[in-house]
């Protein structure tokens, strides 16, 4: 939906030659024209005005001196630095651009009728007056010489298999009689045809097309060659083809014209000759002849050349330039260049520019040249707010095309409605007025500007045949006549319509680097006339001019890329440099063929595309890959080369976030980022909607809502508490309801019953109901903008869907609890954990007491709505368990379940003892702690049944909790509960539920078995045992108490009841608690132990402690030297992994863990095996890791492990090493006493010091991912690892952190300093 603007116009008629041109040729290396004419051949650079080199082609002998010579072709060769001419007397001539001379390189006796170069420059094609055709080289040799008339068709003969005759296949509507009726004889071509060979090459050069006049029908003819010179085909026999041939450079079709007897057309062949497709020129059947056809270089624009068949009173004939281009199948007149009758303007030469596919070059009969640069561009209505109706124009010779999008999306080539002009349209525009960007402007070819707007008529809701009319179309107010001197067509171009009354256009200077701005007003005497009322020379050529909306800027574009500010709305038209806010000249570095005005952080930039998809903000590039933008509500929609739709908001953005916005692929939930069809560009974005409508490379158009506009314009509604408008487009879009309370909770709670009464709609409220989950929507999904001024506050230590169930249901029943009555059936199924029975217990209500009320819910149905929301097995269990055999039934009749399936369970459920009955319930819905509650109440007769229901699901607590303490009944359940913990090694536990309730025996048994040595003498005392028994029991407990090494607790049995005191302090002095054995002894007069038993065990206690002190020490060391090794070897694997010219990683600890290639060790682990077991075992399979066998791959966790067990166990020695120094130094053992003491403290000291060294700082840090420009691929990688193991790896943990040692513990004795 693209129209063709001319950017700008270049005239220079400063070149006056003898004669007319004849052949125009474009120099691709510096943009200079080559004109020959029947006297000179003339290099001119149209830019200066200059001639670049002239040589007379008279004086050469190679046309006569009387002017009647004609060059037949000419072609610039960049290669040879030459250019090639033929004339119609045979001679083929170089002319050298640096020596200026002719050269004759060749010479045909017969004549030359054309001449055509192949695009590669390697073939030259030329037609001689003998109908034959010469193939040559670019060097000129001869290749070929055939004749154009062939009667062989080519060797791309259609092959007949002889499939039946003519007479007996289909004719189709004709009937048989198409069989037998007799073809026509060709026409003979018209009159005014030239009657001279025509060539054209295709693209890639491997083909050419020669149409000429057949000798034997006297019509022309295409044949299609190769590059061989071997023929190919012959087209069908065509009536009414004319002399126009031009094949399309990208190869698909060849361009010729027909004349048929109703229709004048531009025909397409294949290359095999057949027809295929067409179009009709938009002139009577003997109005005008194509002179040529002429395709530019990138195969998107068609000229047309045209001129009048007849001549007018004045002798004179028209001359026009149509401009076509093809989209969806149809092709659109989008320029027409009327030339006028003067013959001394007419266009003689016409050819498109080789390098800038849209410039065309025109050379008139009197040696004026124009060059015409065109552009693509989107006609769209420029509006902001609601009341713009996203148009879009498009331009199809004297009709505008007009799709309102905002209404309906049609596509092209139809649209809403067309608007039918009186001659062919250059040019529209839109008013650029809030609140009437609707109305549009024409300007047309006959330099007339009409307006149209929309129909003010009587607004009918709906027409005779009873359809509703959505938008009305637009209406012709006026037409304007344009007081501006035209001297070629299109001077004036550009054309802003600003005001009502206010135009603004750029037309031509007189001097080619500067362009003259024009304020256009309605006449003071003439109303339908519009003159010059302002106007201003600009130093530049002026190539685009935007306006903005919002701020009433007009921005101009140069040629050069420079960016100037018009003002517009004084008397005067001014220019100013366009300046940032730090008052710096701002220019594009490149031209853009597109720009928009938009603002950025609050400053206003001009934004433009280049025709190399290079887009700029003023002088800073955004991106390099941009097919097409669009700016619209403070949104920038783009489009990619990598088939991607980008939205970004420019209100939260600063320049460099654009870039950085644009240089990245968007993560997982970027709302700004989505996949479009690869070709995608943007038609038009709908103001104040979420559509943005995309056309396809082919023509179609596809509409979109981009998620970016969608959130925003949902934001926008829901703080407007707009909830139907917002619950609308997030049905359609599928966006996550829950948006509506996350977005602002505090507000949504606030309004409830406005979100109610907004949608008065069940079903919506339903659906809403059932999308609700816990997830924040805005922090999960989409996200808020960076500079959203709304937060989240959910109620506090409540659950979002329970708030939102509850505070919905409470505003629906003071509203209308029966018109509501399915959505607050909702709120209580839909809650955290469903309230099933209250919602049935509703139901039951509703069926026992219907409502009167006009449009309440029946109970069947709300049972039914409730069978739809839960599983019916469920509904019925929970039915079940409302003890309410009515409501039981009802749920089961609306389910599909068998009524000999329920029928009996519930028949025998009734006849039941109340209690028992809702046991029995409670039993089969598994909930066991309800039915133990109602079978404690059913009696005696039941309690055995109970105390076995206790067993088997183990509630002994609850049973203990309903039956009294007093009673046989608890004491039953205790005995019982006894058991079961004596089974769970539980014995203590038990002993005491048996001793509160009468049981000393049982309980005395239990207490033995677990030790508890202090309530087994109590539970003794109290049955009573006899003293002999007594101080059994004390020695069977002092046994297993020795056997646990509580030798203190041991000693106090054996001397307080079983009245042995000699085993006492032999317990005692074998638990090295010298202190108490010290005491018995003097306690009981037995100082003969001392000798026998006490000092011994002292000698004996310091020499394992010695020794014991020894083995440590020794092992620490060594374990302490072999992980300095171990760190060395893999600081150095480490160093080896790196990058040669990569800065080291501060933590080496990284590579230990994150293979074992680091280590260069030949083991490998693998933590699959092991991810589903138990914490035990887990815990259990970390330590089996940590191998003290050299090499393995964590020898260096394994050795910091065992040093802190070492450390560990050397420091809780402090306790025992001072009771033992303490006993040695009282029974004078001094040397033994100051032996052990500086053993002990130097092995303290020793491991102190080594806790630096084996647990570093770095190790002990959490760190996080080592990213940034001093990290590798390698060390990334391995911190990311480090940092994804389960945090179930407690002894990796403990490793890394080093052993407290308790140095406040005082052990010393200072007699031994």
């Amino acid at each position: 939906m693209r129209n063709l603007k001319l950017l700008k116009s270049l005239r220079s008629s400063e070149l006056q030659c003898p004669g007319s041109p004849q052949c125009l040729s474009v120099r691709a290396d510096n943009d200079s024209l080559l004109v020959a004419s029947q006297h000179s051949i003339t290099e001119y650079d149209p830019r200066t005005g200059q001639v670049v080199s002239e040589v007379s082609l008279t004086a050469e002998g190679f046309l006569p001196e009387d002017g009647s010579g004609t060059v037949v072709g000419l072609q610039d060769q960049a290669e040879l630095e030459s250019a090639c001419l033929a004339t119609a007397g045979g001679d083929v001539v170089l002319f050298n651009f640096k020596t200026c001379k002719l050269e004759c390189v060749g010479s045909v006796d017969s004549g030359l009728t054309s001449m055509s170069w192949s695009p590669d420059g390697e073939l030259v094609v030329l037609t001689t007056g003998q109908e034959t055709i010469i193939m040559m080289t670019k060097e000129f040799e001869p290749i070929t010489e055939i004749g154009i008339h062939q009667d062989d068709f080519g060797e791309g003969k259609f092959i007949t298999v002889g499939w039946g005759k003519k007479e007996t296949q289909f004719h189709g509507s004709e009937g048989k009689q198409a069989a037998q009726r007799k073809i026509k004889e060709v026409q003979p071509a018209e009159a005014w045809d030239d009657r001279t060979p025509r060539v054209t090459w295709r693209g890639d050069g491997q083909l050419f097309a020669v149409s000429a006049v057949c000798l034997q029908t006297g019509a022309r003819k295409v044949r299609v060659w190769n590059r061989e010179g071997v023929l190919q085909a012959t087209s069908e026999p065509i009536n009414g083809l004319e002399q126009a041939l031009c094949w399309k450079p990208s190869g698909s079709l060849i361009a010729s014209t027909q004349r048929h007897p109703n229709k004048h057309s531009v025909v397409f062949m294949e290359k095999n000759g057949l027809l295929h497709g067409d179009f009709t020129l938009p002139f009577s059947k003997d109005q005008a002849k194509v002179k040529d056809l002429l395709w530019n270089s990138d195969s998107t624009v068609l000229a047309v050349w045209l001129e009048d068949l007849t001549a007018g009173e004045d002798e004179q004939v028209n001359t026009y330039i149509q401009l076509w281009v093809v989209g969806n199948y149809h092709w659109y007149l989008k320029q027409s260049l009327d030339f006028g009758r003067d013959s001394q303007k007419a266009p003689v030469c016409v050819c498109w520019d080789p390098v800038c596919p849209l410039r065309l070059h025109v050379v008139t009969r009197s040696w004026t040249s124009v060059t015409y640069d065109w552009g693509w561009t989107t006609e769209r209505s420029p509006g902001m707010d609601a009341t713009d109706n996203a148009n879009v124009a498009v331009i199809d010779g004297d009709k505008i095309l007009l799709t309102n999008f905002r209404q309906c999306v049609v596509p092209p080539p139809m649209c809403s409605f067309e608007l039918q002009l009186k001659s062919p349209v250059n040019q529209v525009t839109f008013l650029c007025q809030p609140q009437r960007t609707n109305q549009l402007a024409a300007l047309t070819s006959d330099g007339q500007i009409s307006v149209y707007v929309q129909d003010s008529g009587e607004q009918v809701d709906k027409t005779s045949d009873g359809f509703r009319m959505l938008s009305r179309p637009l209406v012709l107010q006026k037409t304007f006549r344009v007081d501006v001197l035209q001297e070629e067509p299109l001077a004036l171009r550009q054309l802003m319509w600003l005001q009502e009354e206010l135009f603004v256009g750029v037309s031509s200077s007189p001097l080619p680097t500067s362009s003259t701005l024009l304020m256009l007003r309605p006449a003071q005497d003439a109303d339908d006339t519009l003159t010059v009322r302002s106007e201003i020379e600009v130093d530049g050529v002026v190539v685009s001019m935007v306006h903005c909306s919002q701020t009433g800027t007009v921005a101009l574009q140069l040629e050069d890329g420079k960016i100037k500010k018009l003002r517009w709305d004084g008397p005067e038209l001014s220019v100013d440099d366009w300046r940032d806010s730090s008052r710096c000249r701002i220019n594009f570095l490149a031209p853009c063929v597109q720009t928009a005005l938009c603002s950025i952080s609050g400053e206003e930039y001009l934004l433009g595309l280049t025709d190399r998809s290079r887009l700029y903000a003023g002088d800073t590039e955004l991106a390099s890959n941009i097919s097409s933008f669009a700016v619209c509500n403070d949104f920038l929609l783009i489009t990619t080369h990598s088939h991607t739709c980008r939205c970004l908001q420019l209100t939260t953005l600063s320049v460099k976030g654009l870039q950085a916005a644009l240089a990245s692929d968007g993560g997982q939930n970027d709302e700004s980022l989505r996949r479009v069809e690869r070709g995608s560009r943007i038609v038009t974005v709908v103001p104040q909607d979420t559509r943005v409508i995309l056309q396809m490379p082919r023509g179609n158009l596809e509409t979109v809502h981009h998620r970016a506009l969608v959130l925003a314009q949902l934001r926008r509604w829901l703080d407007s508490l707009r909830f139907r408008d917002s619950f609308e487009c997030m049905r359609k879009l599928r966006i996550n309801l829950n948006l509506i309370y996350d977005h602002n909770p505090k507000v949504f709670l606030e309004n409830i019953e406005t979100f109610i009464t907004q949608l008065n709609s069940i079903s919506h409220i339903n659906l809403f109901l059932t999308e609700l989950k816990e997830e924040d929507t805005t922090t999960t999904m989409y996200p808020r903008p960076e500079n959203s001024s709304v937060q989240t506050q959910h109620v506090s230590g409540q659950k979002k869907v329970d708030v939102v169930c509850d505070a919905l249901r409470s505003a629906m029943e003071s509203m209308d609890p029966n018109k509501f009555f399915l959505s607050v059936l909702t709120t209580h199924v839909k809650k955290t954990v469903p309230e099933l029975e209250i919602a049935l217990q509703k139901v039951h209500e509703l069926r026992v007491n219907p409502p009167d009320a006009p449009g309440a819910v029946s109970a069947e149905e709300a049972l039914k709505y409730l069978l739809f929301l839960v599983n019916v097995n469920d509904l019925y269990e929970h039915s079940l368990g409302t003890y309410d055999f009515d409501l039981v039934l009802m749920v089961a009749e609306k389910s599909q379940k068998d009524p000999k399936e329920y029928l009996p369970f519930l028949n025998m459920l009734k006849s039941l003892e109340t209690n028992y009955q809702r046991y029995t319930i409670d039993k089969h819905l598994k909930r066991y702690r309800k039915a133990l509650h109602h079978l404690s109440k059913c009696g005696e007769e039941h309690f055995h049944e109970a105390l076995q229901f206790v067993k088997e699901q183990k509630l002994y607590s609850e049973a203990l909790r309903l039956y009294a303490s007093d009673g046989v009944h608890y004491k039953a359940l205790s005995c019982t509960y006894a058991e079961h913990l004596m089974e769970q090694q539980q014995a203590e536990q038990a002993g005491l539920l048996l001793w509160r309730c009468g049981e000393p025996v049982s309980a005395l048994q239990a207490f033995a078995s677990s030790s508890s040595w202090r309530n087994a003498i109590c539970a003794a005392q109290q049955i009573p045992l006899p003293p002999d028994q007594l101080a059994l029991l004390a020695r069977d407990l002092a046994e297993k108490l020795t056997e646990q090494r509580r030798f203190s607790e041991a000693a106090l049995l054996l001397d307080q009841y079983a009245k042995d005191c000699e085993e006492a302090i032999l317990a005692l002095i074998t638990g090295s608690v010298w202190e108490e054995a010290l005491r018995l002894i003097y306690m009981h007069n037995r100082q003969d132990i001392t000798e026998t038993n006490l000092k011994p065990a002292l000698l004996e206690a310091f020499s394992t402690q010695t020794s014991f002190l020894d083995a440590q020490v020794a092992t620490f060391t060594r374990h302490k030297t072999r992980l300095a090794v171990v760190r060395e070897q893999k600081e150095k694997a480490r160093l080896d992994m790196l990058d040669e010219d990569g800065p080291d990683c501060p933590d080496a600890e990284l590579y230990s863990e994150a293979s074992s290639v680091m280590t260069g060790s030949k083991y490998s682990q693998s933590n699959s095996r092991i991810s589903s077991r138990s914490s035990k075992n887990r815990r259990k399979a970390e330590r089996k890791k940590l191998s003290l066998k050299e090499g393995s791959p964590m020898e260096d966790r394994a050795l910091m492990y065992a040093l802190g067990e070492i450390l560990t166990t050397v420091d809780k020695m402090r306790e025992e090493v001072h009771g033992l120094l303490k006993a040695l130094v009282l029974f004078q053992f001094d040397k033994q006493a100051e032996k052990l003491q500086p053993a002990y403290e130097e092995a303290l000291q020793m491991m102190e010091a080594a806790v630096p060294e084996v647990w570093p700082e770095s190790l002990q840090n959490n760190q996080a991912p080592l990213t940034g420009p001093n990290s590798t691929a390698n060390s990334i990688m391995a911190s990311f690892q480090q940092q994804q193991r389960p945090a179930a790896s407690q002894p990796a943990a403990e490793v890394l952190m080093p052993p407290k040692m308790r140095n406040g513990v005082k052990w010393k004795l200072a007699v031994l300093m």
